[in-house]
């Protein structure tokens, strides 16, 4: 059953907490899922979720640690020794114990290593702490299962049983020579059907072996994973021998941490940022693009200033300039959006790209003509044809624009090296704005030839 976390169940908690009853949380709290665990002292004060950490059995600490709120996961790790946190790391995937002691001062990761017992898990540690934390090194995990290619099966059975006590999860037997090169993948059921004394060679797949190198970009690992729909992809070296695995879980993370990263990057916050950070840190994050929309805000005022005889002898043009503008900005939103979706999947081909430019300049006839017809009557009810003439022309205008727009500056942003969900956030609302309003009332003016 689903445990689901209730304010009665939460008070229930803390008065036990108040109280110690360490036996109504043996009942009601150790034997959750550590996931749940995690979830249920993000809720707590610190203090009271350190005690509730600190009577978890190791091996629950080890799987909860990273599931914990950063800030939490920091008070919880400043309560324990450098020994205490090298016993409970040991207990981790070797990829979350270098992601935690990364987040750790340099004297402390030091001291913390020096605490591990155990020389192979130390040595990996060590190994995965060099390794850039937005690459496919960094992103790896040392728990894996090889067999070697000239292993008889019988063997291959011994070896893998041994090899597995270090491994949690096993979805695929890496095959290597001797040398430790990655030559492709066997299955389980036919080394389970195969003779004792068959060869791993006679029974390996060697053929679409898809890997990538500890230098690749995270985000690269996580197009290649979702193309070929894998749940774990083999890490290997300049020299292609294999180094560690990616699991399905890891690049879940990426893609998640890219979501919330573009989703603000296209709100106008420019840092990655949590609801708990500090005041100042929200508000540096969101400044930089309430400049830029202020800026725009500016050069729009200027555009309606060079416009202002022809607006004052004709003020019915300033009933429609909220329209013009947010029309322009939502097109320009919507267009850029898909394009940036696009690229974010990988289909950003020369020939795709064409044929989305057009298909949104196509999309933006379609909505211009439906949308200024519609403004066009409305406009004519309420003051004159000329009037719903020239907002419709402008509204058609300014909707192809910014669909053009919206589509080609994400492009280029991607082409130089800039994210392009910046375009679909206050860049391009801005930009359609000021370009709106000087289509708009260029028009006017020139219609009403004033």
């Amino acid at each position: 059953m689903r445990f689901e976390l209730t304010k009665e169940y939460l008070d229930a908690l803390q008065l036990a907490i108040a109280k110690q009853d360490v036996a109504w949380m043996k009942e009601h709290v150790f034997e959750l899922h550590y996931a749940d665990i995690g979830a249920m002292m993000d809720e707590l004060e610190h203090e009271e979720a350190a005690y509730v950490y600190g009577l978890l059995d190791e091996e629950t600490q080890g799987d909860l640690l990273m599931e914990l709120d950063e800030d939490l996961r920091e008070y919880v790790i400043n309560t324990f020794s450098s020994k205490e946190i090298a016993d409970q790391i040991t207990q981790m995937d070797s990829d979350d114990a270098a992601d935690l002691i990364n987040e750790l001062p340099e004297e402390k990761i030091e001291e913390i290593i020096s605490h591990i017992d155990d020389d192979e898990a130390a040595e990996d540690l060590v190994d995965l702490l060099n390794y850039d934390p937005d690459t496919a090194g960094g992103l790896m995990q040392k728990e894996f299962i090889q067999a070697r290619i000239d292993w008889p099966v019988n063997r291959c059975v011994v070896e893998l049983r041994r090899q597995a006590e270090d491994v949690e999860k096993i979805f695929t037997i890496y095959v290597v020579d001797d040398t430790n090169k990655l030559l492709g993948f066997l299955s389980l059921k036919r080394l389970l059907f195969a003779s004792p004394t068959t060869k791993i060679a006679d029974l390996y797949q060697d053929k679409n072996v898809i890997s990538v190198k500890t230098s690749d970009d995270s985000e690269d690992v996580a197009k290649i994973m979702e193309k070929y729909d894998l749940v774990s992809i083999p890490v290997v070296d300049l020299q292609n021998k294999l180094v560690g695995r990616i699991t399905i879980d890891d690049v879940v993370d990426v893609i998640m941490d890219e979501a919330d990263k573009d989703f603000q990057l296209a709100s106008g916050i420019s840092e990655n940022i949590e609801s708990s950070d500090s005041v100042w840190r929200i508000s540096r994050a969101r400044m930089p693009w309430l400049l830029i929309g202020m800026l725009g805000g500016i050069f729009g005022a200027q555009v309606i200033s060079g416009f202002e005889g022809g607006i004052s002898k004709v003020p019915a043009l300033a009933f429609f300039i909220p329209l013009i503008t947010a029309m322009g900005g939502n097109v320009g939103v919507q267009s850029s959006a898909i394009v940036v979706q696009s690229l974010a999947r990988g289909t950003d081909q020369f020939g795709s790209i064409l044929k989305k430019i057009g298909k949104e300049s196509l999309v933006g006839v379609v909505n211009g003509l439906v949308l200024s017809i519609i403004i066009y009557g409305i406009a004519h009810f309420f003051d004159s044809s000329t009037l719903g003439l020239v907002v419709s022309i402008s509204l058609f205008t300014v909707i192809l624009f910014a669909a053009v727009f919206g589509t080609l500056i994400p492009l280029l942003l991607n082409k130089y090296k800039i994210d392009p969900a910046l375009a679909t956030g206050p860049f391009i609302t801005t930009l359609n704005d000021v370009l709106g309003l000087f289509i708009y009332l260029t028009i006017g003016i020139l219609m009403y030839g004033v």
